[in-house]
């Protein structure tokens, strides 16, 4: 399986609600003991294993707008499909704490997303979305988006976070 965290690269964006799927990459990696290294100029990576199942956890370098050129990459190099690569991504339509796991879907404007099924041709990849409210008005998304999430909404984001993990480990546990 492969696991994208999608987010922008760079400690300017480290603690945006448009990076909580890097936030997710971290948790799951820190949680298995793994590190990321640079595997190529589009992603970094962890290689990992849960009851034995080997699997993959990247983030792309690639900012979010160009985030399928990075699952490209990784799907050839690791010979996965579609069907064995889940985004874990950051939804406005849901409150901070709601993870809901999808196995297709439109992007749902969400650019990342949109890069992604451009990139890979199809629809039919796993989509871990996470919360992050929809607090903002007409204009106001990009800078909602790139801004940190609230100090009275951190702990709701850390239990997400938590949540979002086991959701991927129950995931990669149920692959073939």
């Amino acid at each position: 399986m492969l696991i994208v965290g999608l987010g922008n690269p760079g400690p300017e964006y480290a603690l945006t609600r448009h990076n909580v799927g890097f936030m997710v990459a971290d948790a799951l990696v820190h949680k298995h003991r793994g590190s990321f290294t640079r595997a190529s100029r589009l992603y970094d990576q962890a290689l990992l294993r849960i009851a034995g199942k080997p699997f993959v956890v990247i983030k792309p370098l690639t900012y979010m707008n160009a985030s399928g050129d990075a699952v490209v990459h990784a799907m050839r190099v690791h010979k996965h499909t579609p069907a064995d690569v889940m985004i874990v991504v950051d939804e406005y339509n849901f409150p901070v704490g709601r993870v809901q796991l999808r196995q297709r879907g439109s992007d749902g404007g969400h650019n990342g997303v949109s890069s992604v099924i451009a990139s890979v041709g199809t629809e039919a990849f796993w989509r871990l979305r996470l919360g992050i409210d929809r607090d903002f008005g007409p204009g106001q998304l990009v800078d909602y988006v790139l801004s940190p999430f609230p100090p009275d909404k951190l702990e709701m984001v850390n239990t997400m976070i938590a949540d979002a993990v086991t959701v991927i480990e129950q995931q990669v546990r149920s692959t073939r």
